[in-house]
């Protein structure tokens, strides 16, 4: 083999080591984005998550709170119907009790 072709052999060497290192750097490089942009999708994806959640209690909460009132105005009224109906036999009650006092 001549010098020159020799030359060439060991320059195509170094250019392939060069391009070899080259391409391994890019690769560490694309790794590590990829890896900061996995971290980042896995924050992005909690705060929604968490976002989401806050929402929910919050709606469920109003919900409650909307069903508390409903219920309460319940109880009132059927607190009065059955103050009415109470009065409604108090004098009736207080008859009887007369009667049965006179009659002993």
């Amino acid at each position: 083999m001549s010098l020159e072709a020799v030359k060439q052999v060991t320059q195509a060497e170094e250019q392939g080591r060069a391009q070899k290192a080259q391409a391994d750097q890019e690769a560490k490089r694309l790794v590590a984005e990829a890896e900061k942009a996995g971290r980042q999708a896995v924050l992005d994806a909690q705060a929604k998550a968490e976002a989401e959640v806050r929402q929910m209690i919050a709606e469920a909460e109003q919900s409650a709170s909307g069903d508390m009132a409903r219920i309460r105005e319940k109880a009132a009224a059927d607190a009065d119907q059955l103050r009415k109906q109470a009065e409604g036999r108090l004098e009736e009650a207080a008859s009887l009790i007369v009667r049965k006092v006179v009659d002993a």
